[in-house]
């Protein structure tokens, strides 16, 4: 990610310990992006969309988004995030989900998501592929708010 633009990190995860988990192996992997934390879609969106601090008014982020919420669905944040106007469009999207089902794959992806990965149900595999995503988050590009 660029040096003169920090990316924040809005992970959208209702269990707490795949969330815990999930921010340990991002920061072993070297990021130390700023991770804002929702536990439902309702308040991610508001912030998303609202907040000062948010993609929308304030700069680039990058979402990781569980499909299983307690309020809504995933696709539907989804279907929210990537067909809004502005800035908040073109947010990077990986979809981070137990769910491994083709056609929810394939309807992420028609709605825009730009990653979909299904959690392993092993801890060490889980743990394992959230360090390569780090990985990933260091390399990748994220657009800036006035391109």
């Amino acid at each position: 990610m660029n040096a003169h633009q920090s990316v924040s990190i809005v992970m959208i995860e209702d269990d707490e310990g795949h969330a815990r988990l999930i921010e340990k192996n991002i920061r072993r992997a070297g990021i130390l992006n700023d991770i804002k934390h929702f536990l439902d879609g309702t308040s991610a969106l508001d912030y998303l969309f609202n907040s000062p601090e948010g993609p929308m008014l304030n700069g680039p982020a990058l979402v990781l988004l569980d499909l299983n919420l307690p309020d809504m669905s995933g696709t539907d944040i989804l279907a929210k995030i990537k067909g809004s106007d502005g800035p908040v469009k073109r947010t990077p999207v990986v979809v981070l989900t137990t769910t491994d089902d083709s056609r929810e794959i394939q309807r992420c992806y028609d709605l825009g998501a730009n990653v979909y990965i299904t959690k392993p149900v092993n801890y060490e595999s889980f743990a394992q592929a959230i360090r390569q995503l780090g990985l990933f988050l260091s390399v990748i590009q994220v657009p800036d708010l006035a391109d």
